[in-house]
């Protein structure tokens, strides 16, 4: 089966770095009811972190983001990838990318079981609708 790659939307919050904050954040997600496509959290700057949500419904959590009182950032764009997980997977899409000088900015992977895999893939926004091309996003 040939890899689905998605356009997507996603925003993200920062939060303190602190034990149990990722955790309250994902809570409140899980309880408003959104479906994530995808997650990363990771070290943003001294003292904080910053947690990529990438949802079916962006604007639901915008909403729950101002009555969670957190702050959150103006809508970005990337993509998902998800396919049948064989060695190189990850490469062809890559690949992809270097072909037509396009950096990456940032990459998760992961192997999905029973096997799939997914990828959260960004790139500048400059170079957003060359990537999508290069990638045959929908």
């Amino acid at each position: 089966m040939a890899d689905r790659v998605r356009k997507v939307r996603y925003c993200y919050v920062t939060i303190p770095s602190r034990a149990g904050q990722g955790a309250k954040v994902l809570a409140a997600v899980k309880q408003a009811g959104v479906n994530l496509l995808g997650f990363s959290g990771f070290p943003a700057r001294t003292g904080a972190a910053q947690l990529d949500l990438l949802a079916e419904d962006q604007s639901a959590i915008r909403r729950l983001a101002r009555r969670e009182g957190w702050r959150v950032s103006r809508p970005k764009k990337g993509f998902l990838v998800q396919g049948t997980d064989v060695v190189g997977a990850v490469d062809r899409h890559v690949q992809k990318l270097a072909g037509r000088k396009i950096s990456i900015t940032a990459a998760q992977a992961v192997s999905a079981g029973g096997g799939r895999y997914g990828m959260m893939l960004w790139v500048k926004s400059k170079d957003y609708v060359r990537a999508a091309r290069a990638l045959k996003a929908r």
